[in-house]
C-alpha cells in the first residue's frame, strides 16, 4: 500500500497539521525574548491554531463533500504554506496570533479534505490499513517537526516560519497526483448534501464516537503538557530528557497504529480493542506519580503511545463505516475537529486538578477520562461494537 503514491501524498499533506503547533514551540522563548512578548499570552501561539481547526474542519468537510475534496485540500495548502510563513515578518503578538488563528483554519480544510480522500480511496481492511499509517505519519512527524524546528530555528527563530512553505511543493503533488486519479464523486446538490448531513446528525452513535474521540485527545494532551512539567519538578529533568519521554510515547503510537490496531481489532472486535487501548493508557497515566527511574519512565511512556495507538485509528475506522462516501469528509473531519478541540481543552479541564490535588492529580484525572471513554464503548450500538 505505501508503494501507492496517492497514499504518500496524502500522509505528507495531512501531517502538516501536526507542523502548525510544533515548529513555533521549541522557538517560543526567542520570539518572548527579541519581541517582547507578554509571556501570559505568548503560549497562545502554539495553542491557537487548535482552536481554529476544530472550528473550521467540520464546515469545511461539509464544503468538501459539495465541492470535491482535492478543491479544498489545493487552496488549504497554498493557504497554510502563505499563513504560516507570514509569521517570519511579524513583530508583536495581536498579527502573530491572527496568523496563527488563519494557519489553523487552513490546517482544518488539510485535514478534512485528505481523511475525507483516504476515506473514499479505500474500503474495508485496505482503509482501516491506510487510517493507521495516517495515525503514524502524524505521530512521526509529531517528533520531527519540533527537531527540526528547533534546528533552523537555532539559526534565527524567523527562519523556522520558513518550513511552512512546504505547503507549496505538496499543493503542486497533490494536483499531479490526485487530480487525475481522484476518487469519483456523484453530483449532489446543496439541499440533498443538507438532508444527508441532517439525518447523519440525528444518529446517537455519532455523538458517542466525536465524545470518545474528545476524551481521548484530552487524555493524549495531558501527558504532552503536564509530563514535562511534572518529569522537570520531580527528577529534574532537562528539555532533552523531556524530549525524549515525549518522543517515546510518540514512537509507541507509530509502531502500533499502522498495523497492529488493526489486527487486534479483527482479533477482539472493535470495541474491545479500543478499551484494550483506553486500559493501557488509564494503567500507564496512574503509574507515573511513581516512577523515579529513567527505563520505567521511557518504558511507561512507549506503552501509553501504544495504548493511544490502538485507540485513535479505530474511533475514526468506526467514524468511516459509519459514513457513506459521499459524506466521508464532514463525519471525519468532525473527528478531526472533536480532536483538536479535545487538546485545546484539556489544560482547562485539568488545569484546575494542580490547585488542589497537585500534579500527581492531573494524571489521576486523566486517568478518569480514558476509564469514562472506555465505558462508553459499550453504550449499545452497531457502528463501534462491529
Amino acid at each position: 500500500m505505501l508503494s501507492d503514491s496517492r497514499l504518500l501524498v496524502l500522509l505528507a499533506a495531512g501531517s502538516l497539521t501536526t507542523m502548525a503547533g510544533g515548529v513555533v514551540a521549541p522557538i517560543l522563548p526567542e520570539m518572548v525574548q527579541q519581541l517582547h512578548l507578554d509571556p501570559r499570552f505568548a503560549g497562545n501561539l502554539v495553542s491557537l491554531h487548535c482552536l481554529t481547526i476544530a472550528l473550521t474542519s467540520p464546515p469545511l468537510g461539509i464544503l468538501a463533500d459539495r465541492i470535491g475534496r482535492l478543491r479544498v485540500l489545493i487552496p488549504s495548502l497554498i493557504l497554510f504554506a502563505l499563513f504560516g510563513m507570514a509569521g517570519a515578518l511579524m513583530n508583536s503578538l495581536e498579527p502573530l496570533l491572527v496568523s496563527r488563528a488563519l494557519l489553523g483554519a487552513a490546517s482544518g480544510g488539510i485535514a478534512a479534505a485528505s481523511l475525507g480522500l483516504l476515506g473514499s480511496m479505500y474500503e474495508g481492511k485496505a482503509r482501516s490499513q491506510a487510517l493507521g499509517y495516517a495515525t503514524s505519519a502524524l505521530t512521526i512527524t509529531g517528533i520531527a517537526f519540533p527537531l527540526l524546528g528547533g534546528l533552523v530555528g537555532a539559526i534565527n527563530w524567523r527562519f523556522a516560519f520558513l518550513l511552512y512553505g512546504l505547503g507549496l511543493p505538496l499543493a503542486l503533488l497533490a494536483n499531479l497526483v490526485l487530480n487525475p486519479k481522484q476518487p469519483k464523486q456523484p453530483p449532489s446538490t446543496p439541499t440533498t448534501t443538507n438532508k444527508q448531513i441532517g439525518q447523519m446528525l440525528r444518529h446517537s452513535q455519532i455523538w458517542l464516537l466525536l465524545l470518545i474521540i474528545g476524551l481521548n485527545s484530552v487524555a493524549m494532551y495531558a501527558v504532552v503538557i503536564y509530563a514535562p512539567l511534572y518529569l522537570k519538578q520531580t527528577i529534574g529533568a532537562g528539555s532533552v530528557l523531556n524530549g525524549i519521554v515525549l518522543a517515546s510515547r510518540a514512537i509507541g503510537a507509530a509502531l502500533v497504529s499502522a498495523i497492529g490496531s488493526r489486527y487486534l481489532a479483527q482479533s477482539l472486535g472493535t470495541a474491545k480493542a479500543i478499551a484494550v487501548g483506553f486500559a493501557l493508557m488509564a494503567v500507564t497515566l496512574v503509574t507515573i506519580p511513581f516512577l523515579k527511574d529513567i527505563g520505567w519512565i521511557l518504558l511507561t511512556a512507549i506503552l501509553f503511545g501504544v495504548g493511544f495507538g490502538i485507540t485513535l485509528p479505530n474511533l475514526y475506522d468506526s467514524l468511516a463505516r459509519l459514513s457513506p462516501k459521499e459524506l466521508g469528509s464532514s463525519v471525519l473531519a468532525a473527528g478531526t475537529g472533536v480532536s483538536f478541540l479535545g487538546q485545546f481543552l484539556s489544560p482547562i479541564l485539568l488545569g484546575p486538578v494542580v490547585a488542589f490535588g497537585g500534579m500527581e492529580g492531573v494524571f489521576y484525572a486523566a486517568a478518569g477520562v480514558t476509564v469514562i471513554a472506555g465505558i462508553l464503548l459499550f453504550v449499545p450500538t452497531r457502528y463501534i461494537n462491529s
